[in-house]
């Protein structure tokens, strides 16, 4: 070997790009924990889905829970900033709980195999009884939900939207429960439109406080 050719060898080698997009690969992620749940997810199945090596999965997050780890983080965070866009004034308090109702339905029914729920209520609840982890990103999840509907609940309160004597604390951990409930309902299998009739009702009894 020349000089020249040992002098590139013992050079440090720049890094291998990535092969794969973070965002796309946990959104994969999160649809395989999302069917399957946590414990019915294999390392294997979780590398055909995000389609990344063994190697690879394990350079970008982790191991499994790692990974469910971050896809939690995700749904979480996307959900909060999509509720807080769809009760975003100037629109209505009932048209903005009907966005949010509205497009819970539309994940909720997004497989067309089988209703997925809610990620975080289908897949963490039974998992937030062993790991302390799990169990903390569900309570700050839903917790995140109930404060975006307190916050636009208090607003409309403020604004006349709701009597004044309206408690608005108490209105989110009602809204909260309809949510949580055509979650739950969506998985055993109601039908969307009844589901949607069922928010509907629901919303006008919240705005009527």
């Amino acid at each position: 070997m020349s000089s020249a050719e040992q002098k590139e060898a013992d050079a440090p080698r720049r890094g291998r790009p990535r092969q794969y997009d973070p965002e796309t690969a946990l959104a994969r992620a999160t649809k395989s924990f999302w069917r399957q749940g946590f414990s019915g997810t294999s390392f294997d199945a979780l590398a055909a889905s995000t389609r990344m090596s063994k190697p690879s999965l394990y350079g970008a997050f982790g191991d499994k829970r790692d990974w469910y780890l971050a896809a939690m983080d995700r749904y979480a965070e996307r959900s909060r900033v999509e509720m807080e866009a769809a009760l975003a004034r100037p629109v209505s308090l009932a048209k903005g709980l009907q966005r949010v109702y509205d497009l819970a339905l539309a994940s909720y029914f997004s497989d067309a195999k089988t209703p997925l729920g809610c990620f975080l209520i289908g897949t963490a609840a039974s998992e937030a009884a062993r790991d302390a982890d799990v169990r903390e990103r569900l309570g700050a999840g839903l917790a995140a939900f109930n404060a975006a509907f307190e916050t636009r609940l208090r607003a409309a309160r403020d604004a006349g939207e709701l009597t004044r004597g309206a408690d608005p604390a108490l209105l989110a951990e009602m809204a909260s429960a309809v949510l949580f409930s055509i979650a739950l309902r969506a998985r055993a299998g109601h039908a969307r439109a009844s589901l949607r009739a069922f928010s509907r009702k629901a919303v006008a009894l919240l705005c009527a406080s």
